[in-house]
């Protein structure tokens, strides 16, 4: 089941056009939106009944990765915790941080050799990848803090 999130961080800031970029990428998103600080998770009521509907297969479409979390460890922490229960997190404005972006990147491990030189240089050149990768998820996180 594909599902969508929209967040303001006050009631008077118009949710809309979030709603629109969501469904624009798929009409039958089941929508969850609510009015409430990205600082943290908790206490987000509607975020929080989406976390508990999701299961594995499912996917999260945002608007923006600050629409998940605007605290940096939190967001991320959060997101592999859904990428390991095997839910998709689709992010319209920062694409590269999408789940499916990642684990490409990760899946894409050189085979080794049977050379021990070699398979030492192939093991850390996939270990990079992996580390570039959470990298770049952790910047977006940390941009979406920044703009507080």
């Amino acid at each position: 089941m594909i599902f969508g999130y929209a967040r303001v961080s006050r009631k008077e800031q118009n949710i809309e056009r979030q709603v629109r970029n969501i469904l624009a990428y798929d009409s039958s998103a089941r929508l969850y939106e609510e009015a409430f600080t990205g600082t943290k998770v908790e206490g987000r009521k509607e975020f929080e009944r989406l976390l508990k509907m999701v299961k594995s297969g499912d996917t999260i479409v945002f608007d923006s990765v600050s629409r998940m979390s605007r605290n940096a460890e939190e967001g991320k922490n959060l997101y592999f915790e859904l990428m390991n229960k095997g839910i998709t997190l689709i992010f319209l404005k920062e694409p590269y941080i999408n789940t499916a972006v990642y684990q490409k990147a990760v899946s894409r491990k050189i085979d080794s050799t049977g050379h021990k030189i070699a398979d030492l240089y192939i093991s850390a050149t996939n270990e990079a990848i992996k580390i570039l990768a959470e990298d770049q998820i952790e910047i977006a996180f940390n941009q979406a803090e920044k703009e507080v």
